[in-house]
């Protein structure tokens, strides 16, 4: 079968395939950890983003005083934390 390379156009579009499977993987985890922790996979729309920003904050320092740092509570690196948090900002600035 020849494929015609203007059959379909991506152009404009997001190579989402670029961002490393190891983030992905990373805040997928943290999901996890939270949705058994508060039963509600939903239940972050619901909080104050300032709440996100702070622990974003508390994580960023854990990883830049030791970058290999575990939160004690959950036994994951605060690196993937952060992202979470993160991830969860820019959603809820997409909301906006």
């Amino acid at each position: 079968m020849n494929k015609i390379p203007s059959a379909k156009d991506d152009e404009g579009k997001l190579p989402l395939s670029t961002v490393p499977p190891a983030a992905i993987r990373a805040i997928a985890e943290i999901r996890r950890y939270g949705n058994q922790k508060y039963a509600d996979p939903q239940n972050w729309r619901m909080v104050d983003p300032a709440k996100f920003h702070e622990a974003m904050l508390r994580h960023c320092l854990a990883c830049w005083e030791d970058p290999g740092a575990v939160d004690s509570e959950s036994g994951y690196p605060h690196l993937w934390h952060l992202m979470c948090n993160a991830a969860f900002l820019c959603a809820m600035m997409e909301d906006m």
